[in-house]
């Protein structure tokens, strides 16, 4: 039975400012590893899964520390692509307070930027996966990463792959002619699983979105609004078969709730899940990506237990706010641990 979940993107050096500072105060700089894909293939292999990360990195010291932080924590990269002048950076401003954080990106002639179309030998990549986890952010670099996408993703849908989508939209990156929402569309018609935030489903879609405005656990959530809304999801992409849904509300930049939604398309059911009151939060930066990690795992592992893969995910979701850093460095016994305790206590 085959095991191995491909995710493809880039890999990305984080660079922060120590204690709130601004990007522009200061002389110290610390950096760590991000992109969202990355950060999904290395939560996804945390939590045991056979995993294979597919990028394109330069040669030399910056491209070889790329490389040994995924080996660090056992990704596959024996496809990585070698070239190109550089790493991608982005310059990441933390929130405090009633002061937003901000992403200054620097993926401009990067490796992964000039990459080009059939670099990557996708027959041998996938010859052996069950899944292939893709996502908009790729999509929007450039076109060559575009089409690169979509090649694995028709591939992996005429070799009987599970396609899982994360809509990922972030309008900063969008710059190579294309409509965001023609392109994200259009990989989300091949999907089994698509994930996105409130906002990105409306983006892809056109669909306005239902707010979310949550100020603690005891929110009530509209399911019959949200019902409606999965189903005219699914007439638009009537492939997918499993809907997911991340809610957040930012009331301060330490102080968030969040809860998921998950919509079985063969069922025509949804399924809710508790409200996490989240204060503080100590890092944002790669919420999402756990949340649709922990779910390729759980589908994988649980199947067509929903509510179980619901709970679990957002548990892992949640859990992610408290981690510094994109990747979220918990095991699944820690997650599902998360599922049924309030937290706090010593572990012994």
């Amino acid at each position: 039975m085959k095991t191995k979940i491909v995710t493809f993107g880039e890999i990305l050096l984080r660079i922060s400012k120590p204690g709130y500072q601004r990007l522009f105060q200061g002389h110290h700089m610390f950096g760590n590893y991000g992109g969202s894909e990355a950060n999904a293939a290395i939560s996804l292999a945390y939590l045991g899964d056979n995993v294979e990360y597919v990028t394109r990195v330069p040669y030399g010291e910056m491209g070889e520390a790329a490389l040994m932080h995924l080996r660090e924590y056992g990704l596959n990269v024996s496809h990585v692509v070698r070239g190109g002048e550089r790493l991608g950076t982005y310059y990441f401003e933390e929130a405090v307070a009633m002061r937003n954080s901000r992403v200054v990106y620097d993926r401009k002639n990067s490796s992964f930027y000039t990459l080009k179309r059939g670099m990557v030998k996708w027959e041998k990549v996938l010859a052996d996966a069950a899944v292939f986890h893709c996502s908009g952010i790729t999509c929007a670099i450039s076109r060559d990463a575009m089409e690169s996408t979509m090649d694995a993703i028709k591939l992996a849908v005429s070799d009987g792959l599970t396609i899982s989508c994360d809509i990922n939209y972030r309008k900063n990156l969008w710059g190579y002619g294309l409509e965001p929402h023609d392109v994200l569309f259009q990989m989300m018609q091949y999907s089994d699983i698509i994930f996105g935030d409130q906002n990105e489903w409306e983006i892809a879609s056109g669909v306005p979105h239902i707010p979310f405005e949550a100020l603690d656990a005891d929110y009530e959530i509209d399911k019959e609004a949200y019902q409606e809304y999965f189903r005219k999801m699914h007439q638009l992409f009537p492939k997918c078969k499993k809907m997911v849904m991340a809610v957040r509300n930012q009331i301060a930049s330490s102080h968030h709730t969040l809860s998921g939604l998950l919509y079985d398309a063969v069922e025509d059911q949804l399924y809710t899940t508790r409200i996490y009151d989240i204060e503080p939060i100590v890092d944002p930066m790669g919420v999402g990506d756990a949340f649709i990690a922990a779910y390729i795992h759980a589908h994988q592992k649980w199947g067509d237990k929903n509510q179980y893969c619901l709970d679990f995910s957002l548990s892992a979701s949640a859990i992610k706010n408290t981690v510094p850093g994109d990747q979220n460095l918990v095991t699944e016994e820690e997650i599902i641990n998360n599922m049924t305790s309030s937290g706090g206590r010593i572990q012994r």
